[in-house]
């Protein structure tokens, strides 16, 4: 399950969008261009955020991929960013919530990790907490999401949305896929590039769908736009013309960061070697496991199996397929950016084992499975 989520308040005279990140999915590079793609919108965008546990690393590593690039600001220099630039994005904060943050460290222990409720209140309790008037979730559905049945997820939109409500905040959750990984940069330097691909009208087309449904909403509910179909012309604009890569120029550069990674990728951390993996046989895709991924770049170093532990910003995986591709045999499948050796092998069964190869073909994975709102369930 990846939490998505916009907050609309008034803070020093103007409206401040707060966009904040949870859990993550794999290759799910959402904020690095949802944020710029709204805030060159005109919308005010701010993002609290903190490190990855499991797959790959938090939005708050990816940016440390960029050299320079401040995480941590003083309040005043983070209002005074914002105010200039539409945006900018800053590690969490233990101020807000804070009971919250040792009920967190309890559910481990106590085995209630899953527990809807829990889930649910964690997640609003620091939105509420931070003054949020307008919540918009992104709730994941899917084989490399928490949520891997699409009841649970529903259950657990419809309980955040009816606690926004009881508390007065407008709250709408929409459910994507995560059958397979929404783009194809697993690793933290890696999904910095495909983000700056997304963002110059290239990249994964998935990918740039699901930023501009989740942009489209977010400028219905501030109120920017009529409508998500208004919306979602309004962003594919901004991609279009590259002012959205502007943005996002200019966000890395107020934060202290090299804004040259747009022009020239070897500024991010690069990977020793580059070894790709093909397929035995021929056929279609029928199912990318994407859990199996994402444990698959872990191994190569791009993710954490315990909170202290440190990541490789330049290793991880590139995927080359997406579900309904036809493969034929010795067709690459993915590429390994590997600096350790250690664990090559094994991360290639991963992939290998994650690609599911038959003789019938498929239909392309849908993307967006529904709306949960004041009015309930709407499956798309």
């Amino acid at each position: 399950m990846r939490i998505l989520d916009i907050i609309a308040k008034k803070r020093d005279g103007f409206v401040l969008n707060e966009l904040e990140i949870n859990t993550g999915g794999v290759a799910d590079t959402t904020t690095l261009i949802l944020a710029p793609m709204v805030a060159a919108a005109g919308v005010p965008v701010a993002k609290m955020s903190g490190r990855g546990l499991g797959f790959t690393g938090g939005t708050i590593d990816k940016l440390e991929s960029i050299v320079g690039f401040k995480t941590t600001l003083p309040q005043d220099e983070f209002i005074s960013i914002l105010k200039r630039n539409n945006m900018a994005i800053v590690g969490q904060s233990t101020d807000i919530a804070p009971a919250d943050g040792k009920m967190y460290a309890l559910r481990d222990v106590t085995a209630t990790i899953e527990s809807i409720p829990l889930i649910a209140s964690s997640i609003m309790s620091k939105k509420i907490a931070a003054g949020a008037d307008k919540i918009l979730l992104d709730v994941k559905v899917g084989n490399g999401a928490f949520m891997k049945k699409m009841e649970d997820a529903v259950k657990l939109a419809e309980t955040m949305v009816h606690i926004g409500q009881l508390v007065g905040r407008e709250t709408r959750a929409v459910l994507s896929s995560m059958d397979e990984p929404l783009g194809q940069a697993v690793g933290n330097s890696l999904e910095v590039e495909e983000a700056i691909d997304v963002l110059e009208g290239r990249g994964e087309p998935a990918l740039r769908h699901v930023c501009l449904i989740l942009g489209a909403n977010m400028l219905n509910m501030a109120g920017i736009v009529p409508d998500v179909t208004a919306g979602y012309e309004k962003l594919s604009n901004l991609v279009d013309n590259k002012m959205a890569l502007h943005k996002f120029t200019e966000f890395v550069t107020a934060q202290g960061g090299n804004g040259g990674i747009v022009n020239n990728r070897k500024l991010l951390p690069q990977a020793k070697t580059k070894i790709t993996v093909v397929s035995d046989e021929q056929g279609y895709v029928q199912k990318i496991d994407a859990g199996q991924i994402g444990y698959a770049a872990m191994r190569l170093g791009a993710g954490r199996e315990y909170k202290t532990q440190s990541i490789d910003l330049a290793v991880g995986l590139m995927l080359q397929c997406r579900i309904g591709d036809f493969i034929g045999k010795n067709q690459p499948l993915a590429t390994m950016y590997v600096n350790d050796e250690t664990h090559l092998e094994q991360v290639r069964a991963l992939i290998k084992n994650a690609v599911k190869i038959g003789s019938s073909n498929v239909p392309k994975t849908k993307l967006i499975l529904g709306i949960v709102d004041k009015n309930g369930f709407k499956a798309m």
